[in-house]
């Protein structure tokens, strides 16, 4: 091997290029949010009729919000207040107003690239006037007063053409742009076929689905490791989770202490060591979404032997990834069980916001969040197992 005196990186003894931050992975964020659809092609006043069209057919499957710029005069009263008596006018950085049916937060700092995905965050779509802002997927109105040809750099990934009424073909400029791309061809009017596009192409964009068995605790109650007790013949418990969530997900992980990863190796399973530590079930799950930001996580506690493939079945064809999480109903009380849930990728934020607030517990993330709440089809199965009484009952269970 010849080596280059002035490039470090052609010999192989010396050491690898300081970083400066950590490669994290990051979130797949467009300038609003994951998903984001712009309209352009016609006045604002039409595209934000088109957007209010849409809303009553995609409300029902997703959370949508709607970006667009102010036209109204800067001295113009909303929502009762004009700027001049209002409290920003008085020195206020923010003013925060319940409206009983809306709430609204106006600030005196500019949006950005980063503050705009994080207010928008709980959003599973989001619809943007595209006149004025740019977003990753397009929808194009082809109204001959609001031509292109100038704005074609905006045209990234059109995913439908609209032919308002007496237009009937495609401008040559745009063909030429578009090449050989197949984009579908739809009625401005035909509200329903449009929406049925923008669902479709949504549902088949949802994250992929990884497994995580929290198997990381101390089992203090229990006096003994609670992912190595064997319900199911000879088969570690940790391991048997592993092997329900498989069918489901894309890979399974099996989050663990870092003084468990060769145990788990040697058994054959894909340890993920705690990169968050000392809070409980957060840290697995927060070390999870570290490692994919961009999958949503069947998270299942290792303490769960009575589980069968049928209730996780049951948990993933009901999934809705336009919410927070998908989860179960206590069979005890009202609340969700956070330990057999899909966490979506708009949860990682979510958590962290939560621990910032010092709060360790994923249960108050999903009480207070947006979530798929199902009534389990077998509630027995959702009994925690966390002490040798508790063990034995379980074992009698599986065993009669």
């Amino acid at each position: 091997m010849k080596l280059n005196p002035t490039d470090p990186t052609s010999d192989p003894a010396a050491p690898a290029p300081r970083r400066k931050h950590a490669a994290l992975a990051r979130p797949d964020l467009g300038e609003f949010g994951r998903r984001e659809l712009a309209i352009l092609g016609a006045p604002c006043g039409r595209i934000k009729e088109l957007a209010a069209r849409l809303l009553p057919l995609l409300a029902p499957t997703l959370r949508v919000a709607y970006v667009d710029a102010d036209h109204a005069a800067a001295d113009a009263v909303r929502n009762g207040t004009a700027p001049e008596t209002g409290m920003l006018a008085a020195g206020a950085n923010a003013e925060l107003t319940d409206n009983i049916s809306f709430a609204r937060l106006d600030v005196r700092r500019p949006l950005d690239r980063f503050s705009q995905p994080e207010l928008l965050a709980r959003q599973s779509l989001t619809l943007v006037n595209g006149n004025h802002f740019r977003a990753r997927q397009q929808l194009v109105i082809l109204d001959p007063t609001k031509p292109l040809d100038k704005k074609l750099d905006r045209l990234t990934d059109v995913r439908a053409l609209l032919l308002p009424e007496g237009v009937t073909e495609v401008p040559a400029y745009l063909l030429a742009h578009l090449a050989e791309t197949k984009v579908p061809l739809l009625p401005l009017a035909d509200t329903a076929a449009l929406a049925e596009l923008v669902l479709r192409e949504w549902h088949a964009a949802a994250p992929p689905l990884r497994g995580l068995v929290l198997a990381g605790g101390r089992s203090q109650r229990m006096g003994q490791d609670k992912g190595q007790l064997a319900y199911h013949g000879q088969q570690e418990q940790r391991a048997y989770a592993a092997e329900l969530l498989a069918p489901f997900c894309h890979d399974v992980h099996v989050s663990c202490r870092p003084d468990q990863i060769t145990e788990l190796e040697y058994a054959g399973l894909r340890p993920l060591p705690d990169s968050f530590t000392d809070l409980g079930p957060l840290s697995g799950l927060l070390s999870a979404f570290r490692l994919d930001p961009n999958a949503a996580w069947l998270v299942v506690a290792c303490d769960l032997p009575l589980l069968s493939e049928a209730t996780l079945g049951y948990l993933v064809e009901n999934r809705q990834p336009g919410r927070l999480a998908t989860t179960f109903q206590s069979p005890e009380n009202e609340w969700p069980e956070p330990l057999i849930t899909i966490w979506e990728p708009a949860s990682y934020g979510e958590l962290l916001r939560f621990l910032s607030l010092g709060y360790s517990c994923p249960r108050k993330t999903l009480i207070n969040s947006d979530i798929e709440l199902l009534a389990p089809p077998a509630p027995g199965e959702l009994r925690n197992v966390n002490t040798p009484e508790e063990a034995a009952q379980a074992m009698g269970l599986i065993n009669n």
